[in-house]
């Protein structure tokens, strides 16, 4: 043991006194702890520096001081971010004797977002954002056009000072105070912030997403209209540049985000609210007083209901997007289903028996954008993704109510039946909910006492893992065969009586009724919509086993139909196959050992290729080579070797590699739209060939 040590245990026996604490000045602590102020130091940290500079220039734009903003990701790896606002002030601060540039770089909580007198709504709230990002970065340079000059600083890891040449490389040495540069007319204003993230704090990997830059400033010009914005990345080998502008605001944001086709108008509630906070403000003497503070909040909120089962709501605090939601999203909600609830008991589409619908019914097919305007707003954090402002929920709570009342009962020319639409379709939602509940409630598979709750005509499998399979059979007769040709351990079958009902132009209401379409998608098992559980299906597999001919093709696209509309996760899954029978059968006159009698060929060209492959072989076939019409004309043994063994068979799976397109497609062939599918079948007929018409 040393001396010292010896000291230390006999003043401390526990080895731990006012020695051991440290404390962190200035930007040291963000330095030591970047996690708490950027959230990581991987892609997601540095872009977070990021956007703390553009909302910097954001709320400007807000104040109506900034129309234009630029950022440019540079091929050495820095960031720059300029805007044409009032620019930083560049006057000596009286309590510190700082430039103001050096005070909001290298000072936390040093700023012009308190007190509400420079901004009465902004993003940047707690006066850490570029002192942060200063921190954290090799060199920061900053250029302020004001008062006729341009006025230039530099840091390096939040020191100020002065670099000797281009890059955080070059020569540095500490110096405090501002540089003065090119003149410039004194009505030109703005900043320039340019970064270099250091990675010593910052993972080798940490990089920015084109896309994501990209999105977000789309989304900001949505949110700000009027407001335009370029991005330029010159780190490819080919720049990409793109400019957004949006005067349409966040009704043009809801038509952009939405992607089903739609039942509503864009509705836009627009109002204001007061509300009284109490916050610690510094008087004269330096003190902290609690002082109850008046505080104005905008509300702005655009809404459409679509065709589709998916809900997408966004909302923003000052332009801020808070992903995890808050107190404005819970007052949007509770608003929402108050009011649609009164509507629907008001147009007697709910009756007074019945229970209210649901927060999920009415969120259907929903696109909203929410959006709140307050002065100094509460958040959980500095990343900013959620709102905890109380007030928030009772504010956007009455205006909501209040507005969206007023649109469902003095409705603008044409909406009237759009709301009237809106209000089916949440009806609708509810109705489906409860019978998927129900088909759930006996979709467990059932043992031999429970097997009742399955429609008759099942046959089902023994087994219940991921091999099993459901071939869903065309008639009573292909079933027959089927039967014999299974592997009844893993092989269920399920028959439908020709072609099912084409849902594509049917109500969810219609869907349920049909005997076929209900018993498909009870014995799946996991529900129909919105409510549909993959992990719930009965059956690793569907495939659809119908004839290789016109009408057989008519009956896979309606199946197809059905699945696409109310089981899609299935198909995002690949669990959904298309059984592919021969089309032909040759019967050798001679084979040789060993060679199969029958030889089987799935298109009319493997059957011409095959049988001139066995005339320069010397081998002869019974004629005519038999051509089935159906599964029926197999016997069991064929079917099984050609269609449902897995050692043998051919399957084709279903997939959606687009769903757009998907969507396009089935609503040309199987939609009510009677004009476009006949434009489709005038315009490839000409590709047709005669040949394979069935007569």
């Amino acid at each position: 043991m040393t001396a010292e040590t010896a000291e230390l245990t006999a003043d401390d026996p526990h080895g731990y006194s006012a020695r051991h604490l440290s404390v962190l000045e200035g930007l040291e602590a963000v330095r030591k702890r970047p996690g708490m102020y950027i959230g990581s130091t991987d892609s997601r940290g540095l872009v977070h520096c990021l956007w703390e500079i553009v909302d910097n220039s954001v709320d400007e734009a807000l104040g109506g001081h900034c129309t234009h903003i630029e950022v440019v990701l540079h091929a050495d790896g820095s960031i720059e971010v300029g805007d044409d606002g009032r620019g930083i002030p560049v006057d000596i601060e009286p309590k510190t004797g700082l430039p103001g540039v050096e005070l909001v770089m290298t000072r936390l909580h040093a700023g012009g977002k308190f007190g509400g007198v420079s901004y009465t709504a902004s993003g940047g709230l707690h006066g850490v954002g570029a002192s942060v990002v200063n921190a954290l970065s090799s060199r920061l340079d900053v250029e302020v056009d004001r008062d006729g000059h341009t006025h230039l600083m530099s840091f390096k890891r939040g020191l100020p000072g002065e670099f000797a040449d281009e890059g955080p490389t070059a020569k540095f040495k500490k110096k405090s105070g501002m540089r003065l540069g090119k003149r410039v007319a004194k009505k030109i204003t703005g900043n320039r912030v340019r970064f270099w993230p250091d990675r010593q704090i910052f993972i080798k990997d940490a990089t920015i997403a084109t896309e994501l830059v990209l999105d977000r400033m789309r989304q900001t010009a949505f949110l700000v209209p009027g407001l335009s914005i370029s991005v330029r990345d010159e780190r490819g080998e080919e720049p990409i540049e793109e400019s957004f502008r949006f005067d349409g605001g966040i009704g043009e944001f809801c038509s952009y985000l939405a992607s089903d086709e739609a039942v509503s108008d864009v509705l836009r509630l627009q109002g204001r609210g007061h509300f009284t906070e109490t916050v610690p403000v510094l008087d004269d003497q330096g003190h902290l007083t609690p002082t109850d503070v008046e505080r104005d909040l905008e509300v702005d909120v655009a809404l459409r209901w679509g065709t589709g089962y998916d809900t997408i709501t966004r909302s923003f605090v000052n332009v801020i997007a808070t992903p995890k939601h808050g107190t404005h999203v819970s007052g949007f909600d509770r608003a929402l289903v108050k009011t649609i609830n009164e509507q629907l008991r008001s147009t007697r589409l709910l009756k007074n028996g019945d229970d209210p619908v649901l927060k999920d019914d009415i969120l259907e097919g929903l696109t909203a954008v929410v959006t709140v305007r307050l002065p100094e707003p509460q958040f959980e954090g500095q990343t900013k993704e959620v709102l905890g402002t109380s007030a928030a929920t009772r504010i956007v709570s009455q205006v909501v109510t209040r507005e969206l009342k007023a649109a469902f009962e003095s409705p603008k020319r044409g909406q009237k039946q759009q709301l009237r639409n809106v209000l089916e379709k949440v009806v609708s939602a509810a109705k489906t909910r409860i019978a998927a509940r129900t088909q759930r409630d006996n979709q467990r598979r059932k043992n031999a006492l429970e097997n009742s709750a399955l429609p008759a005509k099942l046959v089902d499998c023994r087994t219940s893992d991921d091999r099993s399979e459901l071939f869903i059979v065309e008639g009573d007769s292909a079933l027959g065969t089927a039967k014999l040709a299974r592997n009844s351990e893993f092989q269920a079958l399920l028959p439908i009586r020709g072609k099912i009902l084409n849902v594509q132009k049917s109500s969810v209401a219609d869907m349920l009724k049909n005997a076929e379409c209900s018993a498909i998608i009870q014995v799946i098992g996991a529900g129909s919509g919105r409510t549909f559980e993959l992990d719930s299906a009965r059956y690793g597999r569907i495939i659809l086993m119908a004839d290789a001919d016109v009408d057989g093709s008519h009956i896979r696209c309606l199946l197809l139909t059905l699945i696409y509309r109310y089981m899609q996760p299935m198909l995002e899954a690949g669990r959904v196959f298309a059984a592919v029978p021969p089309l032909h059968r040759i019967q050798l006159s001679n084979p040789k050992r060993g060679q199969n009698r029958y030889i089987y060929c799935y298109t009319d060209g493997e059957l011409r290729k095959k049988l001139v492959e066995l005339e320069r072989k010397g081998q002869r076939w019974k004629e005519p080579v038999q051509r089935y019409k159906g599964l029926g004309e197999m016997d069991a043994d064929q079917l099984a070797e050609t269609t449902m063994d897995p050692r043998h068979r051919m399957l084709r799976r279903i997939r959606i590699e687009d769903a757009e397109d998907a969507a396009k497609i089935f609503d040309l062939l199987m939609g009510s739209e009677v004009a476009p599918r006949r434009e489709f079948i005038t315009a490839g007929a000409s590709e047709l060939d005669t040949a394979r018409i069935d007569t």
